[in-house]
């Protein structure tokens, strides 16, 4: 079952979505999944580095 996500936009230079899409069809993802994995991975580092994120949902 999916959950209700908000959507967001993401405004990128063709260049850069036809890499993201050859990436993720490497990976076996969608382009939308890639994105989502390289932003989890992102801030997983950052955290590691400054420590954890508090978001609204946690305040």
């Amino acid at each position: 079952m999916r959950k209700n996500y908000p959507r967001f936009t993401l405004r990128i230079s063709d260049e850069m979505l036809q890499k993201i899409g050859s990436i993720a069809s490497n990976n076996g993802r969608t382009k939308n999944k890639e994105i989502e994995f390289l932003l989890k991975r992102h801030i997983a580092e950052y955290e590691r580095l400054y420590g954890p994120i508090k978001n609204d949902l946690e305040r």
